[in-house]
């Protein structure tokens, strides 16, 4: 049987439509394409695609500007910036069941319930740091990156670190979390040190890590270096022997600088108590305000006994005492209105040359009210006293320098031997700095110079060099500081021994013990200024005290800056017991 086979028809319209269909279908699909990608005039075209992605996937990240480094005047380097990496995360995608967390929690020191707490309290916020100061060795971070916890990245960064810890703290200063300078060096050049950030763009996934890096928009600027007037080798020494006599004498703070008196500049000034700005654990608020204080520079004492030598040269200034005047000083006091001044002993008659080796409160109260309370201010305002130094620390006081009247007897009598005015250790040595200079005022630097700074002729220097010949007795045998004297130099110093002044007026049994000193007396080179403030125990005066500090940090600088000896002997006992030449004109007071 034969089977009839039926053909398939298909009208020619319908061919024609279907074949239509399907060529406009991929040229459809192609024109949306293109669309999406291609054309930038289509409604939500690639334009529009593109910064919906830029929105989500495209990152603009600050690139840290390499903070400057500050180096001693050799290129001891004091404080320095390490690549470091701080992890942060996005709280909205941290995944803080990953198996890892807990020890992502062990390496930032945190508990993993506390980490866990503190992200899901951000959960809504795009960013957060893990732990403030969470500065990880780049090693470390990328094996904690290595891990992929959902939301935990890492920002590449610097950290301050400190070579010269506590013995550099508070002429260095520290930086905050965000390296902004927040006190001494950092805080006073932050805008120099700082440099510039620069800015680049990534392309990041939902979790945070980087899919591709689409170029830098603006290169970071590293800060410029700061090399500071100070000598490590002379700081390191002035800061444990400052140490040392703080703790003997259970005082409670203490300052001290050494100047170079041909440049004006600071080759070291340590302060205590002091802080170590790498340990930020035990950096409480407290201690940082304490530890932190540059006090040669920031705290104020009525500097006693040292001035006495600027009450002699106002007086001989003016012509109402020669250099070799006798003063009468008997019977060892003196009666100002209704206060009674005494010296130690009865000195009774003395020379200018002995006022300054006895420290005679008489002697010098007698010089004080026979000058003009305006000239002996003027004076007093020449070398320094009652100016700011200039140094660029931050806060740095002018002191008081009052201006007394002449029938203010007993101020101007308190005055002349120290009392009444209020002056920093640095004020002291830069009014030291003009006695070492021949009468010269130098600026006074913190910062290293190649060259010696001009100056300001603002006393006599003829003057000026009698007076410093007649402080040299003061370390010699029967001065008031023996204990300063420096083997196989002379010393043209002075002490002070101030009464502490509390509220309601002075405490006698609490003092200041000061020692201000110019070495070689004959060629200076160096002034040091040491402060100790309220010795309790092992003495209170400025020879006892201060006296020692002075001696063995200078005699160090010395050898280091090699400042020949003025003699060579066998016995330092020769240098004590040695006399001053005897300086005697006429004229009594």
């Amino acid at each position: 049987m034969k089977l009839k086979q039926n053909k398939l028809t298909v009208s020619r319209w319908r061919y024609a439509l279907v074949m239509t269909a399907l060529l406009i279908l991929p040229v459809a699909l192609i024109w949306h394409i293109a669309g999406l990608q291609v054309l930038s005039d289509v409604d939500k075209g690639y334009e529009f695609l593109q910064g919906k992605v830029s929105k989500k996937m495209v990152r603009r990240e600050v690139i840290p500007a390499y903070r400057g480094v500050i180096t001693d005047r050799h290129g001891e380097p004091l404080a320095i910036s390490s690549p470091v990496v701080q992890l942060v995360a996005d709280p909205r995608l941290v995944d803080v069941n990953h198996p890892k967390f807990s020890e992502l929690a062990e390496h930032l020191s945190v508990t993993s319930a506390s980490l866990k707490k503190r992200v899901l309290r951000y959960a809504k916020r795009p960013y957060m740091v893990l732990k403030a100061r969470n500065f990880l060795p780049p090693a470390v971070a990328e094996k904690i990156l290595a891990w992929k916890i959902p939301g935990i990245y890492g920002e590449k960064t610097y950290k301050r670190f400190y070579p010269a810890a506590e013995v550099m703290s508070q002429i260095v200063g520290i930086t905050d979390d965000k390296e902004k300078g927040q006190e001494g060096i950092e805080s006073s050049y932050d805008s120099t040190l700082a440099g510039v950030p620069g800015r680049k763009k990534l392309l990041k996934d939902r979790r945070g890590n980087v899919i591709k890096d689409l170029g830098v928009e603006r290169n970071a600027k590293p800060g410029e270096a700061i090399a500071l007037s100070i000598d490590m080798r002379l700081q390191h020494k002035a800061y444990t022997e400052l140490q040392d006599a703080v703790v003997r004498h259970q005082a409670t703070s203490g300052s001290i600088v050494v100047l170079d008196v041909h440049t004006g500049e600071i080759l070291a000034m340590a302060s205590q108590p002091s802080y170590n700005p790498n340990d930020r654990k035990k950096l409480s608020s407290d201690a940082l305000n304490k530890g932190a204080r540059n006090r040669a520079v920031l705290d104020l004492f009525e500097p006693g006994s040292t001035v006495k030598p600027f009450t002699v040269l106002a007086a001989m200034e003016n012509s109402k005492i020669f250099a070799e005047s006798i003063i009468d000083t008997n019977p060892g006091y003196i009666q100002v209105d209704k206060k009674r001044i005494k010296d130690e002993r009865n000195y009774g008659e003395i020379g200018l040359a002995d006022l300054l080796k006895k420290s005679s409160n008489v002697g010098a109260i007698k010089l004080g009210l026979a000058v003009d309370p305006e000239d002996m201010h003027d004076l007093f305002s020449r070398v320094g006293f009652g100016q700011v130094v200039g140094t660029g620390v931050a806060g740095e006081s002018p002191g008081t320098l009052p201006v007394h009247k002449k029938s203010m007897r007993l101020e101007r009598a308190n005055f002349a031997i120290g009392y009444s005015l209020n002056a920093s250790a640095l004020q002291i040595a830069q009014a030291y700095a003009v006695l070492a200079s021949d009468g010269l005022k130098r600026p006074i630097t913190l910062l290293k110079t190649d060259k010696i700074l001009e100056g300001e002729q603002v006393v006599d220097a003829e003057l000026v060099a009698i007076v410093r010949q007649m402080m040299t007795g003061v370390t010699r045998k029967g001065g008031t500081a023996e204990k300063a004297a420096i083997y196989t130099y002379d010393v043209a110093g002075k002490t002070g021994t101030a009464y502490k002044n509390v509220a309601g007026g002075y405490d006698d049994k609490r003092y200041v013990a000061l020692f201000a000193g110019i070495v070689p007396a004959d060629k200076p080179r160096l002034v040091t200024v040491v402060i100790i403030n309220d010795p309790k125990v092992g003495g209170h005066t400025g020879g006892q005290v201060a006296g020692p500090v002075y001696a063995n940090v200078t005699e160090r600088a010395l050898r280091v800056l090699m400042v020949a000896p003025k003699v060579v002997v066998s016995d330092r006992a020769v240098a004590l017991s040695a006399k001053p030449s005897p300086i005697r004109f006429g004229g009594d007071i």
